[in-house]
């Protein structure tokens, strides 16, 4: 029994963090108090310990506790006895290295999928799909593989933005990348938007926020979508 929420973003603009998203988990989080955080992505290489005490101030408004895995001296000790598990965002390919690092990708996974509730952002939403080759990181370190987490049969392109007609900008768009991952891949794509996120139970999914999430195929046209299954 899988049960998770992947947004695009942990904050949206002016703000604060997960502002947006409180609401939401609280019910997703209602069985537990305690909340363990994976920071490894460390957005704009923020510390572990920083990063962790601003997603405590967040949680602290609905009354949860947080722990941050690098404070266990054993982490896989840290996954195995977690309640809850939240990822945030950051780079991605931080994220997967030390995750294969600490040995700590595959059982992550099955302890998710036994029913651990998990909660990911930017980065540890794209971490729930195939692979982690949907993001728009830049490579600063090299995991061991771009294979991750695999629980959803697709990948997220997390912070999706159209194309801008008046852009002056001439470089790719996000949906000419993703195009060049199908012309060597087969994982579906979903653009996912700010303020987006997909909410899995089990076999269900579920988009929610106000914007439609844009749905990539090899060899097919993009759409727009509010559901989706492949």
């Amino acid at each position: 029994m899988k049960k998770l929420l992947l947004a695009s973003t942990s904050t949206l603009f002016g703000e604060s963090y997960l502002d947006y998203l409180l609401k939401e988990l609280e019910s997703f989080f209602a069985t537990t108090d305690t909340i363990t955080f994976i920071p490894y992505a460390r957005p704009s290489g923020i510390t572990h310990d920083a990063y962790t005490a601003t997603v405590q101030k967040a949680f602290s408004k609905i009354n949860k506790k947080v722990i941050g895995l690098h404070s266990y001296n054993n982490p896989i000790k840290g996954i195995t006895e977690a309640k809850a598990i939240f990822t945030g965002g950051g780079n991605t390919f931080m994220l997967v290295h030390q995750l294969y690092e600490q040995n700590l990708m595959q059982i992550l996974k099955e302890k998710i999928e036994t029913g651990t509730p998990y909660l990911g952002t930017s980065a540890g939403s794209n971490i729930a799909g195939i692979s982690m080759q949907n993001t728009n990181d830049m490579p600063i370190v090299y995991p061991k593989s771009f294979k991750t987490l695999g629980l959803v049969n697709f990948n997220i392109n997390a912070h999706y933005m159209d194309p801008n007609p008046n852009s002056t900008h001439n470089g790719e768009t996000r949906e000419t990348r993703i195009k060049e991952f199908h012309c060597f891949n087969n994982t579906p794509v979903v653009g996912l938007r700010e303020g987006s996120y997909i909410q899995v139970n089990n076999q269900e999914i579920k988009l929610f926020g106000k914007e439609t999430a844009r749905i990539f195929l090899p060899n097919q046209k993009s759409y727009e979508s509010k559901s989706f299954s492949f």
